[in-house]
């Protein structure tokens, strides 16, 4: 089972992250940060894979590589929440489930609202006194 962090913008649909590790993002570094709208994380992490090509030394630079990918597929998805976070979402409920298909069914189980993009007023107060 997988948890899943549920970030609600007003008018918008939810959006569902899961905690765990991305294989995606240690292959693909930027490229998928960019791909989740984690604009500065994937700067940086550009900058980093380029600082690593200039200043590492050849012999120590698959292991540097493969440091930079590790750390990619650890903190994609929470650099992806940080980018939400950033652009307004709030982060409103954790559900746990198999895949992602099945956390949004039994969140709007629980919350039918959020189908329309719209925030239950509970979420809504614990967002406003956590802000």
């Amino acid at each position: 089972m997988t948890s899943w962090s549920v970030h609600v913008r007003d008018g918008q649909p939810v959006v569902l992250v899961a905690d765990r590790f991305s294989l995606a993002a240690a292959l693909f570094g930027p490229l998928w940060l960019l791909l989740h709208g984690a604009w500065i994380p994937a700067v940086l992490l550009g900058c980093a894979w380029v600082a690593a090509a200039l200043l590492v030394p050849a012999a120590l630079l698959p292991a540097a590589a493969f440091g930079l990918a590790w750390f990619a597929g650890l903190a994609g998805r929470d650099l992806r929440r940080w980018a939400l976070a950033r652009r307004g979402w709030r982060e409103a409920h954790v559900v746990v489930a198999p895949g992602e298909d099945a956390a949004l069914a039994r969140l709007l189980r629980f919350h039918p609202a959020l189908a329309a993009g719209e925030m239950p007023r509970r979420a809504r107060v614990a967002a406003k006194v956590a802000a």
